[in-house]
């Protein structure tokens, strides 16, 4: 009979059974998820429910509920509006707040208002909607159009204010601009204009 000690396919014994299995440990990074909202103050925020109008239907579609935000960039100091949905926290509206925008009241609704976005970023492209936001009481609803309103004289005054300001710079850059063609034209320092031929001056010919 073989010896098991020379025999691999011999049983071993308990003593010899002894397998050593080294310990899995998972490491895990962290990751960084950005949000683009880093540079940004929340000056308003109530949980509400948006729905968006399909024309093509004839017919208001939601588009989720979640926290209707205000941010304010710290930079720029521009204010955004900015709803994601509470589970997926998929962005459902992203849009500057300009001053041509119009909250009007959802009919039958004292909860509820109406606007028109031309540009809104939370798709891709960004496309024109008309949005609908339902709050859960007109005490909020009403909280939500004084913050939007007092946004969009904030946003007013920063675009009249980058208007006057690109004016004034391209004022400064024609002023510039005389002041260099007027330096061209000037002669040499210790240079004289000659005087017009025939202006009384004598050629030494009689």
């Amino acid at each position: 009979m073989a010896d098991s000690n020379t025999n691999p396919l011999a049983p071993k014994t308990d003593e010899e059974h002894d397998p050593h299995f080294e310990p899995v440990i998972k490491l895990t990074e962290e990751v960084t998820t950005k949000t683009n909202e880093e540079d940004e103050t929340v000056i308003f925020k109530l949980r509400a429910k948006l729905f968006r109008f399909d024309s093509e239907g004839n017919e208001w579609k939601e588009r989720g509920t979640g926290e209707a935000r205000l941010l304010q960039h710290k930079d720029t100091q521009k204010i955004r509006l900015v709803m994601r949905r509470e589970k997926t926290l998929k962005v459902c509206a992203n849009h500057l707040i300009s001053h041509d925008m119009r909250l009007q009241p959802n009919i039958g609704s004292d909860r509820s208002w109406v606007w028109k976005v031309v540009a809104d970023y939370s798709e891709d492209p960004p496309t024109s909607e008309t949005l609908a936001i339902r709050f859960a009481n007109s005490e909020y609803a009403g909280q939500f159009k004084k913050a939007f309103e007092d946004a969009q004289v904030n946003n007013a005054k920063l675009a009249s204010a980058s208007v006057a300001a690109a004016e004034e710079k391209s004022e400064e850059t024609a002023e510039s601009k005389d002041e260099l063609e007027g330096e061209a034209n000037a002669p040499a320092p210790g240079e004289t204009n000659p005087p017009a031929a025939g202006a009384g001056e004598k050629t030494g010919e009689e």
